[in-house]
Parts: structure tokens; sequence; C-alpha cells
């Protein structure tokens, strides 16, 4: 068998959107995959028949993958189709095309267009949608204008496309682009009349809606805001018969992050961060639509209500919670694997899948689950679901396994400390021999709230392949252990670096096939800052690759979409507060001591760690006369290596494992 080629990842199938239909007959979702000769990803609708466990495909425009169930048997999604519509859209025209396909057979046919840019929609009943749209100050709705008007209003559109005017924090968002004045509005539409009205106002945005079972009340998260976002939001309730909209929650600083309807209460997830900060671990509360009292029914609950577990094999949005009957089924990560679980009203929780991996998306019906998840060494699949197994439906990326070869990450637990244990994995390279010496690579994942496990990652694998040792831990600051064991606030480059060190320590005397001499370092994100703050620290290591990173704290909160209230949070201090602190934890301070060679990768479009950051670290080490090479990619964001164009992907793994090949010596 070969060994994991560069671009096998243009070959992956990667699934998302799972959802049931009204009865639980069929399942459907999407199933996206790349073209790497258009530089893009191609996406279409599957359905999966739970009688038979048959899937087939049910669409082929290659754009599918916002939809709905409209009934048992139909699908209502998203999609352009034709070039003319294309061109409107690229011209900057707002308005989405849906299309209905019955899934026993027949074409797509249109159903109606929405003259808005829709994010999300809901049916309500056969005549009215729920639906989402950003609204965009100074911008007016095209559809207001007769066709004189709207040459005009393209005509100005264009005029402006040449200057930005920013008038409030933040006013870029990662994989947004420019949101200034931006708001997510609510609006409800009439199939019969063709006409829509908003149900928010201008001033609110809103994060994420539901409907009741009866679907006369909608309950959404928002926020009010002007000149600055604050840390906190709001729970809303709108009744659909008067369009009334009522606050439910107080006026304090407090985040929430789901809403749903739990029978007659509004179950949701939230914190105060009043001991943990902005990564502080979410509770349960439970709230009374009679009085609006609100309590927590899990107080003593420490664990992420999301999945963290990386991987560089996805693609597409997953739902992660549901309300089904008298529970709400949502995921956790614990450890360093994603499990789902369900809680009912009096904050009892069971764990219902507990297998090793990672559940990317699911969806529950009258206790009937379906899952998309990473299991072992495998890539996704759909999975069912049935008496206590997990059972494979799909085998979309079988082949993987059948026709190449993998390494199999080996765990290693050590005691990074007196009583604190870290949880780390060694991958031997392919052609692995105990009597010769390889080259071994560092990774460091990103967040810091994050956390490495046992699933399959491409670059890795790719590595393991071409002869490296690949190692990586979960140091203090990881996800899946507490809020007490991810709290680095104010110790970054602490303790984290710490328990790195010790860590390639032991790896290195635990693996004596391993040259200490050939090793690199790299990671993104967090991991970037980690790749630029051990440089600045130590000389141990051949080279090292630092992707999307940050070097100075103090530049990192004022350009970043995060960065005003991230770094406050996080470091402790603001640079009118103490300067000298952000600077003391920036790797910037310490670039003069670097003589490790050094690539820096960094997107023109990454707004969460701005594209200064990589380049006042590369010119910093240049002025030193230290070795070092960015490359910048266009067009590109903060996802590059997990969601980026395809041929940019494969291009920024070439220029990583380049680098690691001159440096540390191994042979392709």
């Amino acid at each position: 068998m070969e060994n994991i080629r560069i671009d096998d990842f243009k070959n992956y199938e990667f699934l998302s959107g799972i959802k049931y239909s009204d009865d639980g007959r069929y399942g459907c979702f999407v199933n996206h995959k790349m073209d790497y000769e258009e530089n893009k990803y191609s996406s279409n609708l599957w359905i999966y028949n739970t009688e038979d466990d048959n899937v087939f495909k049910l669409t082929s425009f290659n754009n599918e993958s916002n939809f709905i169930w409209y009934d048992n048997s139909t699908i209502l999604f998203q999609a352009i189709r034709n070039d003319r519509d294309k061109a409107r859209k690229e011209a900057g025209d707002e308005f989405t095309v849906f299309y209905k396909i019955n899934i026993h057979g027949g074409e797509a046919i249109e159903a109606f267009r929405i003259p808005k840019n829709v994010n999300n929609i809901m049916k309500v009943n056969d005549n009215t949608l729920i639906f989402s749209s950003t609204h965009q100050k100074n911008k007016i709705p095209l559809d207001a204008l007769d066709k004189s008007k709207k040459e005009e209003e393209f005509k100005r559109r264009n005029e402006e496309k040449d200057f930005e005017v920013l008038e409030e924090i933040p006013f870029w968002s990662n994989g947004e682009g420019f949101v200034d004045g931006n708001r997510e509005q609510l609006y409800i539409y009439d199939l019969n009349s063709k006409k829509y009205e908003p149900i928010t106002d201008e001033d609110i945005n809103v994060e994420m809606f539901r409907l009741n079972k009866d679907k006369n009340k909608i309950v959404f998260i928002g926020s009010r805001y002007k000149g600055k976002m604050d840390i906190k939001n709001a729970i809303y309730i709108c009744n659909l018969n008067s369009k009334h909209i009522n606050k439910i929650t107080p006026d304090e600083t407090f985040i929430y992050d789901y809403a749903d309807f739990l029978g007659d209460d509004i179950i949701c997830t939230g914190s105060d961060m009043k001991g943990y900060g902005l990564n502080e671990n979410v509770k349960f509360y439970l709230i009374s639509l009679d009085t609006n009292n609100r309590k927590s029914i899990t107080p003593d609950l420490d664990v992420s209500l999301w999945n963290s577990v990386g991987s560089d094999c996805r693609y597409g949005a997953s739902s992660t919670k549901k309300v089904d009957g008298d529970y709400m089924y949502f995921t956790t990560t614990e450890g360093y694997n994603t499990y789902l679980n369900r809680i009912d009203k009096d904050g009892d929780i069971e764990k219902v899948i507990t297998g090793d991996g990672s559940i990317d998306g699911f969806d529950a019906l009258d206790g009937k689950i379906i899952f998309i998840a990473l299991r072992g060494i495998k890539l996704q699949e759909l999975y069912r679901y049935d008496k206590d197994r997990e059972i494979q439906v799909t085998h979309f990326n079988d082949w993987v396994l059948n026709e190449r070869n993998v390494s199999i990450p080996e765990k290693i637990k050590f005691e990074t400390e007196s009583g604190i244990f870290i949880d780390g994995w060694v991958m031997k390279p392919i052609s692995y021999k105990e009597d010769k010496k390889y080259p071994a690579l560092l990774n460091i994942h990103g967040g810091p709230k994050s956390t490495y496990g046992e699933v399959f990652y491409h670059e890795m694998q790719y590595w393991a392949g071409l002869g490296y040792f690949v190692f990586f831990c979960n140091p203090r600051g990881s996800d899946g252990r507490g809020n007490e064991f991810a709290d680095i606030r104010g110790k970054y480059g602490t303790i984290d670096y710490d328990d790195i060190m010790r860590f390639t320590d032991y790896v290195l005397k635990m693996y004596p096939s391993i040259d200490k001499d050939r090793v690199g370092v790299l990671g993104g994100s967090y991991g970037g800052f980690m790749t630029n703050w051990i440089i600045g620290h130590t000389d141990r290591f051949k080279a090292a690759a630092s992707q999307r990173s940050i070097s100075n704290w103090t530049s990192k909160f004022c350009t970043t979409d995060i960065g005003y209230y991230f770094v406050d949070d996080q470091i402790g201090k603001t640079p009118w507060q103490d300067y000298n602190k952000l600077w003391d934890s920036s790797p910037l301070k310490y670039a003069d001591k670097v003589k490790t060679p050094t690539l820096f990768i960094h997107s023109d479009e990454d707004y969460r760690c701005y594209i200064a950051e990589g380049i006042q670290m590369f010119t910093a080490l240049k002025y030193h006369g230290v070795e070092s090479r960015l490359c910048m990619f266009r067009g590109e964001n903060h996802e590059l290596s997990r969601s980026g164009k395809p041929r940019h992907r494969v291009r920024r793994l070439k220029e990583i494992t380049e680098w690691f090949n001159k440096h540390l010596k191994t042979t392709c």
C-alpha cells in the first residue's frame, strides 16, 4: 500500500448537517468534496433511509449546503443554478433562490426567491417561513427599488468598494470580512404574497433562534450595541401572532451560547465569566416563561459543551445541541474525546454515546440518534445509534485505510508537576525500524482551549509517511479537563511552555530512535504563538513553522476581530493599564534571541490573528540575521488549514514539509 500523499485530502469526503425528517424515516446530510481543478468545494445533499440503511445522492448542483425538511418527502434547499444568477450575485445583488426536490424522484424545481441573502431558515407552516439575514448599514434593499434606481444603487456600491468607513469595533470578522454596522435580523416570509417583513430591528444582532413545538413563538439570543460590541447578550421571546418581543433575561454581563424550548420553559447554556473569564465552561439554566426566573440546573457541571477535538478533516456546519421530547441532547469534550449526552429539566445528565473519538454532528428524534463521527483512525462517516451500539451507515472514506498506510498514535501520559498529568501521543514513521534514527516534529494545537485526540489528522499522517516521528500533547490551557486546567489567563508562555518542553524531554527519552538534533516545532493560532515563544526561549529545535500566529499582544489587541476583549481577558491587561505586561508576554520581545530557522505562514484575510502578527516576527528575524521565510495566502483567512481553497491547502502543506525537509534533512 502507499503512504498518505500530500494531495490525498482532495479525495476525502466530508459530512455535515445531518437532519431527520419529521417522521424519522429518513435523514438528509451534506456531502462535501474538494474540486481541485476549480479550486473550490462541491457540496451535495444525500438521503439516508433509516429503514434499510441505504444512502443515495439527491442533488448534483454542487453548491447545496443549507437545507430544511419541508415535509416528510420534500427537501427545501438554497442553490445558485445558472450563470445569470451567479453573475448577479457577483455584482452584489441580494437574493436567495430556494429549490424543492422530492426524495422519491424527480428534478429539483425552483420554489421561490427571497430578495435577501438568507443565512438560516425555518418553516412555521405551509405558508410561512422565518429566516435570518445580515442587515448592512447604509445599504438600500435592492428589492425596494425600481430598475433605474437599482442601477444607480449598483453604481454607488461599486464606487464604494474602493473605501471603507469604520465607526465601531469589531469592524471586521474572520471569514466574514468587514462587518462594521452589520446586524443579523430575523424576518417572516409569506409564501403566498412573496413578501417579507422584519421581526427584529436594525440595532439588535441575532446570534441564533429556535421555534417552539406549536410554531407560534421564537426564542433567540441577541445583543444590542453601538460603537463597541460588549461581551454580553440576552435571550428574547417573540410571539409570532402579535410580533411582540420580550427580553426575558436581565441586563447583566452574561454570555449565552444556546437557547431552546423545553416543554413550557426555556433551556439555555451560558456563563457569567466571573470564575474563569471568556473560556469558562458554560452551565445549563432553565428559564420560566411565566416569571422569567432563571435558575442553574447544573451548578457543579465543569465540562465543555462543544466539540473541541481537533482535526484537519472536516468541512461544513453541524448541530451539536438538540431538544427532543423531554430532553436536550448535547455534546461534551471530556479528556480527548467527544461524547453525546442528554439532560432533563431537573438537570439530570445521562451519557448516551461514549465511544472514543469525535462526534461532529447529530440529530435526535423520539430517542433515535444518527450522527457524524471520526472513529478510531477513520475519517468521517455517518452512524446510527441502536440499542447501545454504533452502526456505521456510510463508507465514503473506507478507501483510505484500505489503500494507505497510516500511523496509529501511541498514547503517553506523564506527570508534568506533582499531581498534574498531561496526555500526549507519538506517531512513529510508517517505515519505522528500531535501529534507525529519525527526525521528529512537535505539533502544537490552537485555542488554547482546544484538544488533540486520537482521530485522523491528514498533515500528521503525511509527515509520518515521509519518515518523521510526530508528537503532540494537551498542555495546561487545553480543553477537556475542566476550568482550572484550562485557565492560563496571565500565564501564556509559562506553565504551558513548561508542559510542552517537559513533554518533549519525555518523548525523546522514551523514543531513542528520534534524533534529538533533528527535531522541528510547529503550530497554528495559539500554536503559532507558542512556536514564536519557543524559538525566543530555546535553541533546541532545528527548525520551526509558525502559522496564523500571535507575536505582539498590543497589535493583536488593536487590529483583530476579538483582540480588544480577548487580550484583556487572557493576558489580563490592556495596553494602557500595563503595557509592559503585554510586551513581556509577546514573542516579539524575544526575537533578538532567536537562532532557529523559521517559516511563517499567514493569510491576508485572517482577522482573528491579523497578518501583521506574522510580518512583525518575520521582519524581526530577518533584521537579526535569522534564516526565515514568509508565505502569505491571498483571499484566505484563519481557517486556511481546515477549509481553505484546495490548492492553497496543498501549497501550505508543501511549504511546511519542504521547510522541514531542508532543515531536518529527511528524504521524500
